[in-house]
């Protein structure tokens, strides 16, 4: 890290330890656009690691902050629920969109029943059908980028490829397809940060949304079984009936996680090894790290920043008393950081002894079904970077980069970068 970096992390920390602990709020959106939560997740986990908050943009909550205590509250289902009709997954109560019925935001059965229709698009074999494809494109892509000159990473990278293979996983109509980047945008982001100004905005967005998938289920119900999201539902007995409701919640939840932590963790990457020159050198110098650097990119990341469960009953977590009904945190983006938990956790390694060991990716039930998917991306990406540039700092970070302002999504508007050759 260079001396501005360790100046603004004093700072920073000066900051979270002058405030009252009591009144210590981390779903401030600020801190993640800013990118000063590290010290305010730093104090909790040594001071409160089980905090409540009782007043926030967002209502009173729990903020569950240690590796161990999220693994907990995650693997526990028939204690802390997902369903909508308590609240969903995130912390965000009024947004209509993330609050709709989901298979993520079901308990057992109906979770599992259909999480499994749409299972077999990420199947290892299904993965290694679309590995070709996936390069091809990426090295389209990467052909394209002006060298010697600075450019939008975020944009010409980032959202170039996700939504290319967002538009493959749905066989979405290709002349459309920054649609379903828009979509996902409109359904996460917060009002007036910038994509929308208004709940009734989200939503009208998101019927048109409801309208384009519609008109694809109903050609594809009536047609034999292709490998792609929407006919997977469609022929399976767990969604083919799905309530309005339930169909446009779970072709957003499709949507957006299928967008944000592969198209986030694609510029996290670059972002940190700028931060962590050695490790740039270190990749370089044996281009095999990728395997290990990828899930370190995105633990390091943590593209979504926490995930929400709802106390289905009283319960106890770290001598604290939950009481049924009580909106309960799990700050993915702290657990990632618990040096309990994950050795040096600050640091950007890429070739960590167990890279995989992070939260990322959720973990019981819900853990992440295209987690595969998004590591091959990743993956791919990395591969073919060092192929074309393969020296130290050749993809360097121009200027500093603009975050999304959300305590959810824990993303990047631009990164300005620059191709040295």
């Amino acid at each position: 890290m260079n001396k501005t970096s360790v100046a603004s992390s004093e700072h920073d920390l000066r900051d979270a330890y002058a405030v009252a602990l009591d009144d210590i709020d981390v779903s401030n959106p600020e801190l993640y656009r800013n990118d000063t939560w590290r010290p305010y997740f730093k104090r909790l986990r040594e001071e409160d690691p089980v905090h409540f908050c009782k007043d926030s943009m967002f209502g009173p909550y729990w903020s569950i902050t240690k590796f161990a205590d999220i693994m907990r509250v995650d693997t526990s289902p028939e204690i802390f629920s997902s369903e909508a009709k308590f609240g969903g997954i995130t912390i965000m109560d009024d947004n209509k969109a993330v609050s709709l019925p989901m298979f993520i935001a079901m308990d057992p059965p109906k979770h599992d029943e259909q999480r499994l229709a749409v299972s077999p698009i990420v199947a290892p074999e299904n993965l290694a059908k679309l590995e070709g494809l996936i390069r091809d494109r990426t090295a389209g892509v990467l052909d394209s980028l002006p060298l010697n000159e600075t450019f939008d990473w975020v944009r010409n990278v980032s959202i170039n490829l996700t939504t290319q293979m967002l538009a493959t996983l749905f066989d979405f109509p290709w002349e459309d397809r920054a649609k379903l980047t828009r979509w996902s945008d409109v359904a996460t982001t917060i009002p007036g940060a910038g994509v929308i100004e208004s709940e009734e905005e989200r939503m009208s967005e998101l019927q048109e949304c409801a309208a384009y998938m519609t008109r694809l289920w109903n050609d594809r119900v009536n047609a034999e079984p292709r490998n792609d999201l929407i006919s997977m539902m469609a022929h399976s007995q767990a969604t083919r009936n799905q309530t309005p409701e339930e169909f446009l919640g779970n072709m957003l939840l499709l949507i957006v996680g299928g967008n944000d932590t592969t198209r986030n963790s694609m510029t996290g990457g670059v972002v940190a090894l700028n931060e962590f020159p050695n490790e740039y050198r270190k990749l370089c110098g044996n281009p095999n790290l990728v395997g290990s650097m990828v899930p370190e990119i995105i633990r390091w990341q943590t593209p979504l920043a926490h995930m929400r469960r709802t106390a289905l009953t009283d319960t106890e977590i770290g001598g604290k008393s939950i009481r049924k009904g009580d909106k309960v945190i799990m700050w993915y983006v702290s657990g990632n950081r618990d040096p309990e938990a994950i050795e040096n956790p600050d640091a950007f390694i890429i070739d960590r002894a167990r890279p995989r060991h992070h939260l990322s990716f959720g973990f019981g039930i819900h853990r992440c079904v295209g987690n595969r998917l998004a590591e091959l991306q990743l993956r791919i990406i990395w591969e073919e970077l060092l192929k074309r540039w393969p020296n130290p700092m050749q993809i360097e970070v121009v200027g500093a980069p603009t975050r999304v302002l959300s305590p959810f999504v824990k993303g990047y508007e631009s990164l300005p970068v620059r191709i040295n050759v």
